[in-house]
């Protein structure tokens, strides 16, 4: 039972992550539609019928800010998929024992990366926390979290590919084209 829970639990991990990136794909692109229409439909209107232009101010930092979190879950992601660049112009020649090795090590280096990244982040989101974007005015520190949440899945999908190097689903030399 526990190990059904278990897998579960990954199951969950892994699908939580892909559905808030594609929700915050939908949300970058209604947000930088929005501020287009706006931009050009909406202001040259407002103009010619010389009212006041309804302001779109907080597009931009929305979808910088969404842009941001998309990136850096969408990179876990890639790494739980196993999507990342691979170059095996050598690798495939080794022999099986010697590709496992460096599918290790390739993991565990990129679980290194995305631990030290998660650190520093939550350092500087620490210390950015009290500064505000200018048009919205939310804390400067959810930027930073984007990484910190963002290193810290890459971590633990990077530690699960470097403990299963040829698992059910994926090969060692298994890569996303």
């Amino acid at each position: 039972m526990a190990l059904h829970g278990g897998a579960q639990a990954v199951r969950a991990a892994l699908a939580i992550p892909k559905i808030l990136t594609g929700g915050l794909v939908l949300l970058a692109i209604g947000t930088m539609l929005y501020g287009v229409f706006m931009r050009y439909v909406m202001l040259p209107i407002t103009d010619w019928l010389d009212v006041d232009p309804v302001n779109f101010f907080w597009v931009e930092e929305v979808g910088e800010t969404t842009l941001i979190w998309l990136t850096l879950i969408g990179a876990a992601v890639a790494v739980a998929e196993r999507g990342h660049f691979t170059l095996t112009v050598l690798t495939h020649h080794l022999p099986v024992r010697a590709q496992r090795i460096i599918h290790v090590a390739n993991n565990l280096l990129i679980a290194a990366f995305s631990v030290l990244v998660a650190w520093l982040c939550l350092k500087l989101a620490i210390l950015n926390s009290m500064l505000t974007s200018p048009a919205l005015e939310f804390s400067l520190g959810w930027l930073y979290a984007s990484a910190i949440v963002g290193g810290v899945l890459m971590t633990f999908y990077a530690l699960r590919a470097a403990s299963n190097p040829a698992g059910p689903e994926h090969d060692i030399m298994d890569v996303r084209e």
